[in-house]
């Protein structure tokens, strides 16, 4: 006796339950989904850009060209504030998914009122004679110190063939 058995999920994606309770979701889906296969872009990026995306509509219950500018900022700003990791990533996919999202549906004018993502200017770090000495004898292997001296004697050469003066151990 042949049984047919239809398996069922237990949970579902977040993309998936915006497609069953946001009406036109699936079809919004359907055409990043496509505009992120012809323009060449990984399968990650609709990936990471749908799902927040979709966390957005499922939080307001209608489709991004609904949401007003108001609404995303205030959105956007209970994420940034509470945010488990200091990492800016899920706020930046927020941003460039919606931003896709929004060029997708013509509404360019809506993607440029995006809140744009500042992260801290750091200044390189500088080593000294001593320390650019110990970098260069860190390595165990010989041939490993040549790499990292001649690596290093490469990049100080500056345009124009000028040396620059180096710390020659």
């Amino acid at each position: 006796m042949k049984t047919n058995l239809k398996l069922q999920k237990r949970s579902f994606t977040i993309v998936e339950q915006a497609c069953h309770e946001i009406h036109g979701f699936g079809k919004l889906y359907q055409e990043l989904q496509d505009k992120i296969l012809l323009s060449g872009q990984s399968k990650s990026t609709l990936t990471n850009y749908s799902r927040k995306v979709a966390q957005l509509c499922l939080h307001y219950g209608k489709l991004p060209q609904n949401i007003t500018e108001k609404e995303v900022n205030r959105y956007l700003a209970s994420i940034a504030r509470n945010s488990k990791t200091p990492s800016l990533s899920d706020f930046k996919f927020y941003i460039h998914g919606l931003r896709y999202c929004y060029r997708l549906l013509g509404m360019n004018d809506k993607a440029l009122k995006l809140p744009t993502i500042h992260e801290p200017q750091k200044l390189p770090v500088v080593l000294n004679r001593q320390e650019c000495i110990a970098l260069f004898k860190a390595p165990e292997l010989f041939k490993t110190q040549g790499f990292v001296g001649s690596d290093f004697i490469q990049q100080d050469y500056v345009q124009g063939g000028q040396p620059v003066e180096t710390c020659g151990y």
